[in-house]
Order: C-alpha cells, then structure tokens, then sequence
C-alpha cells in the first residue's frame, strides 16, 4: 500500500529529511540572507575604494584591514565558542558587522569616505567574522549526524551559495545603478535580519562544558589535536598559501581588470555570480556523490582553483572568465564538502570549534599580507606576471599535498555505529584512481 502523500496541513518538520532538524534548518535560512548581502558588499568595498580615486594598493590595504583582525582573533573566538554556547557568539558577531557595515555605507553615501575609515570599517567587520566562523562551523557540524552528513552539508552549502550568485549579479548591478553605499547598506540590514534567526538556535543537545584550565590550555589542546593528524596541518598549511593567492586575485587584481579591461563593475559581478553556478552545481555533485577516499578527491578538486588567475592574467574576455570561475566553483564545492564531512567523522564535537579556528587561522595567516602587496607585486612584476605566478603556485603546493599518505588513504567511514568520531578511519581498499572517477 503506498504512503499517502503529504497534505498540506502537514506540519513542515514531518516533511523534512531527518537529518534536517530545527537548527539545520534556521543556520540554513541565516546563511541565505549573509550570502546574498555579503557577496554583493565585497564587490561594493572594492569599487567604494576605487570609487574615491584609489588604486590597486588602496585596494589592497583595505582588504588586508579586513583580514588581518580575521587572524589576529580566531583563535580566541574558537576558544570562547567551545566554552560558552556557540549561538551567542554568532550572535554577537552578526550585530558588530551590521553596525560596521551600515556606518561604511552611511560614510560612502555621504561621499568621500577616507582610506583610514574604510580601513577601520572593514577591519571591525572582520573582527566579527574571527568570532563567527569558529562558532558557526561548530555549530553545523554539531546540527547533524550520521551516514547523511555529508548530503547535509552539500545542501547547506548549495543554499548558502546560491544566495551568492543572486547577490554577486545584483550586487554588481546595484554599483553600476547606484552606487556601493546602498550594497552596504543592505549587507548591514542583512546581517541584523540572520542574527535575529540565530538567537534561535537550540544548544541544549549539546553537553556543558567542562571547566578546563583556562584560554591558553583550551587553545594548546586544540592545537595538540591539528598537529597529531597530518592530513589536517597538511591541507591547513596548503590553504593558507592557495587563500592567499586567491585572495590577492579576487579582491585586488579582478576589480582592476575589470575596471581596465571588461567595463566596469558589472562583468566582474558577472564573473562573481558564475564561480556561484558552479559551486551550486558542485554542491549538487556532492549530494549524490560520496568518494569513499574523501580527501584524495578533495584535494584534486583544488587544482582547477588556479583556472582564474590564469584568466585574469591573459585577461580572457568576461564569456572566458566566467567559465573559468564556473569550473573553479565546482572544484571548491568538491573539496569543500569533503573537507567538512572529513571534519564532522574525525573531530570530537567538543573540539571542533577550536579545530575550525586554527583551520580558518591557517586559511586566512597570510591573506593581509598578500592583499597588501598585491599592488606592489603589480608595479614590480606587471599584473599578469603576479597573476601567472599565483596559478603556478596553486598547482604546486597542492601537488605536494598529495605526498602525504593519509590525505591519500583516508576513508569514508559507511557504518558510523562500529567507530567513535575521533577515532581513526579504516584503510581504504580502493585504488585511489578508482576513487576519483567513481560516485557512489
């Protein structure tokens, strides 16, 4: 006899998957509603900047702002966000990056915003973002559970990434309409609409912490538990070299070749909202796609990454750019899947904050740096140069990722009931060939 489908009086939580509980589904919809402002308001930033008559090393210097306090206080906001419960940091941390954003765009508005404010601005922005992400992470890995958390987080990052293609395109529509400011302005009423949908999170299946010996021994313990694993300081320490060229490319050379070579601010948004198609599509894969060697087909996904640099440097025609973000998308969705259901197997719930934050520490280490001589690297070698260069490094350091034996060999775990997250997985008995081409 067949199950009588759904009526409409059907409460929503019998017609959820199972894995999509209450707080999946709220971190869900507060990830849509950050992504389609955030998106939007990175390209606002860049163009704010160029806007006032600054060049490539103003833009630079006021993306290394925002990043910069991102490394300097992560690993303390993913110490506090396994101490206390983790949906107040995000709380808080949402409500420092409305009032940041909204008196950027009140300061561009106004007309003639000075490099040091949009400096401070930005730097307080990413402020929240360092208590944000550890929190956040934890948070999601925390909300689901079993063979399906795989299937969950593909589809929690599809969402969050088609938010990003609608923002991307009206974002860069919005600048050449009307202007940054109002881009901010609606990040800024973005972030306080997804902070009011976070207070909501239930933490109460999550056991109290224990009291431990302070910050410093909460943050020696997370590191105690990266450093024992090579597959994690391995891809920890390639990320922060691949993020930083990426980086470099996305927030200071994309504008400028947009702005020299493709028209403006609307190509590049254009650009933008591709790279989002395909980390859609990736997501998509992923939901049907479950590589028993997860990492192995992760890390391959990270050589198309270098695709837009290389298409910044020729410069390719928009057509030519886009399709080059659309595949990195899909490559990063690839990884980005893999590595967060690798996490959610391995890690202890009660650490994956702390983890998270030297993982986001190590991703984010050297981005100030790199965004800051993005506009001397420019004069000394030529933009093309610096763009070519970052492609080839990205193909190297991920090459050399490869070397490490259980970035190889790690195996996706089908019968979570035989292990305890944290322990160590089986070998997998798959060639690692086999394991790329072959969904499961």
């Amino acid at each position: 006899m067949r199950k009588a489908a759904a009526s409409p009086r059907t409460p929503l939580s019998a017609r959820r998957p199972e894995w999509a509980g209450r707080n999946y589904v709220l971190l869900t919809a507060a990830a849509i509603v950050t992504n389609l402002g955030t998106h939007g308001a990175l390209i606002a930033a860049a163009f704010a900047v160029i806007q006032t008559g600054g060049d490539g090393g103003d833009v630079g210097l006021v993306a290394a702002a925002r990043t910069l306090p991102l490394v300097l206080f992560l690993l303390i906001g993913g110490a506090v966000a396994d101490r206390i419960p983790r949906h107040r940091v995000m709380v808080a941390a949402n409500a420092l990056n409305c009032v940041s954003q909204a008196a950027f765009a009140v300061l561009v508005l106004a007309g003639d915003p000075q490099l040091w404010q949009m400096m401070l601005l930005t730097a307080l922005c990413g402020t929240g973002q360092a208590f944000f992400s550890p929190a956040a992470e934890g948070m999601l890995m925390s909300s689901v559970s079993g063979e399906q958390a795989g299937r969950a987080f593909a589809l929690f990052r599809m969402a969050m990434h088609g938010a990003g293609i609608g923002g991307a395109a009206l974002g860069g529509a919005m600048i050449a309409a009307v202007g940054p400011g109002w881009v901010l302005a609606i990040d800024a009423a973005a972030f306080a609409v997804a902070g009011a949908f976070r207070a909501f999170l239930d933490v109460s299946h999550i056991a109290e912490r224990k009291p431990g010996g302070g910050l410093l021994a909460d943050l020696r313990e997370g590191w105690q538990e990266v450093v024992g694993r090579p597959w994690l300081w391995s891809i920890v320490a390639q990320f922060s070299i691949v993020v930083a060229l990426v980086g470099a490319a996305e927030s200071v050379y994309g504008p400028l070749v947009a702005r020299d070579e493709l028209g403006g601010a609307r190509p590049w948004g254009i650009a933008l909202a591709a790279f989002g198609v395909g980390t859609l599509s990736g997501a998509l894969l992923m939901m049907r796609w479950k590589p028993r060697r997860m990492l192995l087909v992760g890390t391959l996904g990270v050589f198309p990454i270098a695709l837009p640099s290389a298409a910044l440097a020729v410069p390719l025609d928009v057509v030519g750019l886009s399709a080059a973000m659309f595949v990195s998308g899909v490559a990063i969705e690839v990884f980005g899947v893999a590595w967060m259901t690798t996490l959610h197997q391995e890690i202890p719930e009660e650490k994956l904050s702390r983890v998270a934050a030297y993982d986001w520490f190590g991703s984010t280490a050297m981005l100030p740096l790199s965004t800051a001589l993005a506009g001397p690297a420019e004069s000394l070698f030529g933009r093309s140069q610096a763009l070519w260069g970052s492609a080839a490094l990205i193909v190297v350091v991920t090459a050399l990722v490869l070397l490490v034996p259980d970035v190889r060999n790690l195996t996706r775990r089908t019968h979570t009931t035989e292990f305890t997250r944290g322990t160590p997985a089986p070998a997998a008995q798959a060639s690692p060939a086999e394991e790329a081409v072959s969904p499961r």
